[in-house]
């Protein structure tokens, strides 16, 4: 995913406010499920929910305002609840700014943990489909 550095991205030396990274983070997994497939709200409205268990970031080298970032994201594992996610965050210049972790839990509304079924597990393992 593709994330250009816009003012308000950065605090009051031009660079990128570490807690901006957080959204940068959900905005990744967001586009991961959706190149497979997945509606993450549409898993809402069926009554499967993630929420942030951990959250891991390693941050190697500041990104600028002006800079276009490019977030790769995978899945580490998964099981029948957890999922974790791994990122690297290069600039335009190929130079890695960000490396981070996230895990999450599959939980219902009631915000008790259940399973994902096995056929949004699958999808989610599976390479992004090409448009």
């Amino acid at each position: 995913m593709k994330k250009r550095i816009y003012y308000h991205d950065t605090d009051c030396g031009g660079v990128v406010y570490y807690g901006n990274y957080l959204k940068y983070l959900e905005e990744a997994r967001t586009e991961y499920m959706e190149q497979r497939g997945l509606s993450v709200k549409q898993l809402m409205d069926m009554g499967i929910l993630f929420v942030v268990y951990r959250q891991e970031v390693d941050y190697k080298f500041p990104a600028f305002y002006g800079d276009v970032l490019d977030i790769e994201t995978k899945v580490l594992s998964m099981s029948e609840i957890k999922t974790e996610f791994e990122y690297t965050i290069r600039n335009q210049d190929g130079r890695i700014t960000t490396r981070a972790k996230t895990v999450m839990v599959s939980v219902n509304r009631n915000f008790e943990s259940q399973s994902v079924p096995k056929e949004l597990r699958d999808k989610m393992l599976q390479p992004a489909a090409v448009y």
